[in-house]
């Protein structure tokens, strides 16, 4: 896709501004990165490039207030894994209502033989 006269204009002409302001952009971060000589950085020049967080506040975890560098996920952990069903007896959100339905006749057959007792094929 994309192979329309106008998608080819549009990606020639990206390419022609990016190698515009590449010389610009080259000498912006070299100023604020004190690579120039001056050596002074200051955060407001940086602020306009790029969100400053400090050191402390990564390591950090939001969640409990330790400071270990190591996060968690939140699992859900009341999950039955045969049957990907919760507590509530819902399934996960990911999981296509086909696949459920497949599932609940698989569980549903596990317990039964397919065949009832008396036919011999």
């Amino acid at each position: 896709m994309a192979k329309s006269l106008r998608s080819k204009w549009k990606r020639k002409m990206r390419a022609e501004k990016r190698k515009k302001n590449a010389p610009k952009e080259l000498a912006r971060l070299k100023s604020i990165l004190g690579a120039d000589g001056s050596g002074d950085i200051s955060m407001n020049d940086i602020k306009e490039v790029a969100t400053v967080v400090p050191c402390e506040k990564l390591k950090q975890n939001p969640a409990t207030g330790d400071n270990d560098g190591a996060s968690t996920m939140d699992i859900d952990k009341k999950r039955n894994k045969k049957t990907l069903l919760d507590e509530h007896g819902q399934y996960p959100v990911w999981m296509h209502p086909r696949q459920r339905k497949k599932l609940k006749q698989q569980l549903k057959m596990k317990g039964k033989s397919k065949h009832p007792k008396g036919l011999a094929w």
